[in-house]
């Protein structure tokens, strides 16, 4: 069975990431999509259980893919889940150079290959630092995110 780690911090979990998920659960038998904390992000829109639940409502279609939270390295949730390769989305060039670095080096660490998967045109400008950033504000972030994640920050806007 071949087993993909699909990281990151998903604050919040937006269509792009979504759309990385659902075509790695295409490719790959068993998907461990893992809310890893990210030391140089501060604070965040929700708690890292409440990213790993939205996660899981935003994939429950998918029958072969599975939410955790896990801290440390991502290497380390890779080896924990058995994943034969980490899968990382890409946006845009800028993306692909800080992504390779990351590659490179999870690869000498550990051994394990990183497969990259471009998301469409119509994600390619999402960012999840955007995303946060109009939604502090009060904007609408309702086009870009999976409807479950609108429903988490509402109610968490409503503590």
């Amino acid at each position: 069975m071949r087993t993909a780690l699909c990281p990151g911090s998903f604050d919040p979990f937006h269509n792009g990431h979504l759309e990385v998920v659902e075509r790695a659960s295409q490719l790959f038998d068993r998907v461990v999509v893992a809310c890893i904390g990210n030391p140089q992000k501060s604070g965040g829109m929700l708690p890292m259980e409440e990213r790993r639940l939205v996660v899981e409502e935003c994939t429950s279609h998918l029958s072969n893919v599975e939410a955790v939270t896990r801290g440390g390295l991502t290497v380390e949730a890779a080896r924990e889940f058995g994943a034969d390769v980490i899968v990382r989305g890409l946006r845009t060039v800028s993306d692909f150079d800080s992504e390779m670095a990351m590659a490179q080096m999870n690869h000498r660490i550990s051994g394990i290959e990183t497969i990259f998967l471009p998301t469409s045109a119509a994600h390619s400008f999402v960012t999840a630092r955007l995303l946060r950033e109009i939604a502090a504000h009060g904007g609408d972030i309702s086009t870009m995110v999976p409807a479950p994640v609108v429903k988490r920050l509402v109610s968490e806007a409503g503590r």
